[in-house]
């Protein structure tokens, strides 16, 4: 009973680790930040005060520069909201930005970009819900923008725009792709600050700064940019997923700071060239791309003013000296949008370069989260991307995906199967042999591999089929889980989101009752048993009873309770990774029936259910 055994614990450990990091993290994680959470709100409610101004604070020393900025560059520091949405946007004077995917306006005061919408995503399934809103101004409930400006250099006196400057269009109209907006402010003492906006048809932006210098002495000036959000974000609470700060850094690589991470620190700051920095969320992202070959001085940081976290990445650039009569120019770039594979950039190759390739960012596809196999998931990714252009549904990409994986590996799952068809086929042997010699175990292990040797068996193999799926059912977990082509994905019948939990539920009678059981606490999110689920763990009992039924009293209530187990742990895990498991128990069964056949090995599967089904009824 070696392959059964080995088996069993294959199977008992996969479940208990997903068990484990299901109960003992992701369930402590949500309530954790759901009462954090609930526990700021009634802190700010309870303790109300004013506005705080902006405190920038000073920048780390330049090797071996002249010159340092008299401070790093600073937003509004958080703030209780006082607006809602719709009235800050109301209260300054706007330039509307219209794209296909964005919807917005960019604030004349401080020449900021803090109002976009993503006007091809939706709040829920139903396509007449609010879009999602990624930016908001100052003074409302969740600010979120970019900003981007000039700080002087020690010494500089001449006045700058600021968060409180209000800029002046040249001419009039919206931006679009195909209309850019200019912008200008005149200081009063030589220097005159033009802005120009553009933006492509998807989310990035581009902004050239210049400035003018008219005056009686050159000034020296760095070129800034920074993305600002206040408030702890709502974030998923799962490990296998990273929300918040985020950069690539050159030489430091990846950097990933969480918001709990960066409110423990602070503030870290990286000199660097080729690198990127931003906020991102699951789905959506806000992040700066300076030049290429732009030597930064970049920084995470988070701050606490007003009982309120604020978050910010931001970057300075090398000073420029603007001489009497002369122009300075600076050049940045923002995406904030959706993290849509193709537009990030993931598989060149495949055509998917995104502005990863377009603009020969480093690693920019590290903004979607791929994970550590990334090797496995991006792959996974792209087959299910292929079959969906051509089927138009992600639903039967799965289905067809896991026929492709089913064949990559049938060669060793062939072998594996094979080698549990023989191991079925001496099983009267290794029974002979317990009772041959009762009592001497010793005796009984040396026999038993003397059989194994002479009829070329591995007992480990057994285990094979199960090891296999389990990169391979944590990747496509994985794709569902982050990246946004998924998220609202319909297949067939009730199931409109393949990235969500099947939405029926048995403890309901599928919604024939008035009842939400997964409300309960500590066991609730276990009780969203739904019509897939159901599916999946009849499969998964199917796939069982294909075996013959272990002699071992123990082994016997693993097998059939198993099936149950898995259908329970996996009920609310996204439908479209229940569809996947309940269609590869389904191959796997007519494949290891097949292969049990062709050996010679009686299929025990009809028997079995009968004589369950007889027990039942003696």
């Amino acid at each position: 009973m070696t392959d059964n055994r080995n088996t069993i614990l294959a199977v008992i450990l996969s479940g208990l680790v997903l068990i484990a990091w299901q109960y003992f993290y992701n369930v402590p994680a949500m309530e954790k930040q759901r009462a954090q959470q609930q526990a700021q709100a009634e802190l700010q409610k309870a303790n109300p005060q004013p506005t705080a101004s902006a405190t920038p604070g000073t920048t780390s020393q330049q090797a071996g520069g002249a010159t340092q900025p008299s401070a790093a560059p600073g937003a509004n520091q958080p703030a209780q909201p006082t607006v809602s949405r719709d009235t800050a946007i109301a209260a300054t004077p706007r330039v509307k930005i219209d794209t296909p995917r964005i919807a917005g306006s960019i604030s004349l005061k401080g020449g900021r970009i803090d109002d976009i919408a993503l006007v091809q995503f939706r709040e829920t399934v139903d396509p007449k819900s609010p879009p999602i809103i990624l930016y908001s101004p100052s003074g409302t409930a969740e600010p979120y923008y970019a900003e981007f400006g000039w700080v002087p250099a020690t010494g500089v006196t001449a006045k700058l725009p600021d968060a409180q400057t209000l800029w002046q269009q040249d001419g009039s109209g919206s931006l679009t792709p195909t209309t850019p907006v200019k912008l200008k402010w005149d200081n009063g003492e030589g220097l005159t600050f033009r802005r120009t906006i553009s933006v492509d048809d998807h989310y990035l932006f581009s902004i050239k700064d210049e400035v003018s210098n008219v005056g009686n002495a050159p000034v020296t000036l760095y070129p800034f940019a920074l993305i600002s959000r206040h408030g702890t974000p709502h974030v998923s609470g799962y490990y296998i997923l990273h929300e918040g700060l985020i950069g690539y850094l050159g030489d430091h690589g990846l950097q990933e700071y969480a918001y709990k991470k960066i409110d423990e620190a602070k503030k870290v700051d990286f000199k660097a060239t080729d690198g990127w920095l931003g906020i991102t969320d699951k789905y959506w992202a806000s992040a700066l791309l300076p030049d290429t070959n732009a030597q930064l001085q970049a920084s995470f940081s988070s701050t606490l003013a007003n009982n309120i976290r604020g978050y910010q990445t931001d970057y300075l650039l090398d000073p420029v000296t603007v001489a009497i009569g002369g122009t300075a120019t600076a050049n940045a770039r923002l995406f904030a949008g959706a993290k849509e594979a193709g537009v990030v950039g993931v598989f060149p190759f495949a055509g998917l370069g995104g502005y990863n390739k377009e603009l020969g960012l480093n690693h920019f596809d590290l903004l979607i989260d791929w994970g550590w196999f990334y090797f496995i998931t991006k792959p996974m990714f792209l087959g299910l991307d292929f079959f969906y252009r051509f089927f138009g549904n992600f639903g039967i990409s799965i289905l067809l995906v896991t026929v492709i994986v089913k064949l990559l590996f049938f060669p060793l799952a062939n072998k594996s199967y094979a080698s549990m068809a023989k191991m079925k086929s001496i099983q009267p042997q290794l029974q002979a042999l317990k009772e041959r010699y009762p009592d001497d175990k010793v005796k009984q292990q040396q026999e038993m591999m003397e059989i194994y040797r002479k009829e070329k068996i591995n007992p480990v193999a057994g285990c094979l089929p199960v090891v296999i799926q389990i990169p391979v059912f944590f990747s496509l977990y994985k794709v569902l889980f982050v990246t946004i082509e998924m998220r609202h994905a319909p297949f067939f019948g009730w199931i409109k989101d393949l990235s969500a939990p099947d939405p029926t539920n048995l403890f309901t009678l599928f919604g024939l009752i008035p009842f939400d059981p997964t409300t309960l606490p500590v066991f609730g999110h276990y009780l969203a048993l739904g019509i897939w689920p159901i599916i999946m763990g009849i499969t998964m009992w199917f796939q069982m009873k294909l075996n013959p039924t272990p002699p071992d009293p123990t082994q016997q209530i693993i097998f059939n309770w198993m099936p149950l187990i898995f259908t329970f742990m996996l009920a609310g895990f996204p439908a479209g990774l229940v569809i996947y498991w309940a269609w590869n128990n389904t191959l796997s069964v007519l494949q290891q029936s097949f292969i049990m056949r062709r050996n010679g090995v009686k299929v025990e599967l009809f028997d079995n259910l009968k004589a369950t089904f007889a027990r039942k009824a003696t």
